[in-house]
């Protein structure tokens, strides 16, 4: 895997949300209030909502739009919703947060 730095672990508030433009389209950078860091695709696959600017809670965040809920582990609608969210390789080494590169070219090629 190719790393790509996106930026300090500090800059990413606990059970919040950042958004990052890479060339594969908006990815929202999450952290839990247990400091896992987690990467999605920043667009609900319901309406469209961005999920960066929706509630962490646990290791789920829920859309702002429709209250939908999304695994960060795996990118799949929980309880009774249908659908999956784009997921990233995500790392944090030395207080940085890295996504994974390769995997982002991927998706911006398809």
């Amino acid at each position: 895997m190719i790393w790509i730095d996106v930026g300090a672990l500090e800059d990413l508030p606990r059970q919040g949300a950042r958004l990052v433009k890479t060339t594969a389209g908006c990815v929202a950078l999450f952290r839990t209030v247990a400091d896992r860091v987690f990467a999605l695709d920043d667009r609900c696959p319901h309406k469209g909502g961005p999920l960066s600017e929706g509630i962490v809670h646990g290791d789920q965040v829920t859309c702002p739009l429709h209250a939908w809920v999304f695994s960060l582990e795996t990118g799949m609608a929980q309880g009774a919703d249908e659908g999956a969210v784009r997921t990233f390789a995500v790392k944090v080494e030395a207080g940085r947060v890295l996504l994974d590169a390769g995997r982002l070219a991927k998706q911006a090629a398809a």
